[in-house]
């Protein structure tokens, strides 16, 4: 099926050693405009990214001659920003935060819905077009300040105090939505529209998981907690009365 290129013009790498996930995955996104290369490996993903310009790569975890963790380490050592969804079978908690660990901007379990692949997708594609435009604001990519919480939207860097926080790229944009909005207490479907631009529903444990590893990073080194879970509705961020967490 021949690429609708003038719909999004915008080129995906799909690494991935399984051909019928490969080529189910192909198919969906030449149908949804997108441009695809495919890699069965991940030496032949590598070497497509080096010579090919893409504005994402799809990268499953369990993958001959070289992983997709190990993909997604050296893309990032290079300095190679692109976009990274991992696609993986694993289910195990800690292989996710390994993932995100690596360099990964968002990861899928398999089997995936296609709807929310593509949701994914578009988020993380919009996201990068953001970052990369010129669209800076002097008001909004100010220094944002919640208790000794800092956060530089601009250079896209986050300190507890004087420490600075390494932060994946969904993690930093799920945090800047909750500084921006302290004190505020933001449903989950309202996270999930504005991070994910996909309400996944209340069965997702997609923003769960990723709250747990802001707090791992944010609050649990310092003596008081500021990312606050409100049952039954959803997160805030702001400074409780005590050091209570």
């Amino acid at each position: 099926m021949r690429a609708d290129h003038s719909r999004t013009g915008t080129r995906i790498l799909v690494a991935e050693d399984d051909r019928a996930i490969r080529d189910s995955l192909r198919r969906l996104l030449e149908i949804n405009g997108y441009e695809v290369v495919t890699a069965t490996d991940g030496v032949a993903a590598l070497e497509s990214r080096r010579r090919l310009d893409v504005g994402l790569v799809l990268l499953d975890v369990m993958m001959p001659s070289v992983d997709g963790l190990s993909v997604c380490r050296v893309l990032r050592a290079e300095g190679d920003n692109v976009p990274i969804m991992i696609l993986t079978a694993l289910t195990d908690p800690s292989e996710r935060v390994a993932g995100l660990d690596a360099g990964a901007d968002d990861y899928l379990i398999k089997p995936f819905d296609p709807g929310e692949l593509l949701a994914r997708v578009r988020a993380l594609l919009r996201r990068s077009r953001d970052r990369s435009g010129d669209t800076s604001d002097p008001v909004i990519d100010r220094m944002v300040r919640v208790g000794d919480l800092s956060l530089d939207p601009a250079a896209r860097r986050v300190w507890r105090g004087n420490v600075e926080i390494g932060l994946s790229r969904i993690e930093f944009d799920l945090l800047e939505l909750l500084m921006r909005n302290a004190g505020i207490v933001l449903s989950r479907s309202q996270i999930y529209e504005r991070i994910w631009d996909y309400d996944f529903g209340p069965e997702s444990k997609n923003l769960a998981v990723y709250i747990s590893y802001l707090r791992r990073k944010i609050d649990d080194p310092a003596d008081v907690a500021l990312i606050q879970t409100i049952r039954g509705v959803g997160y805030t961020l702001r400074e409780p009365e005590g050091p209570v967490k």
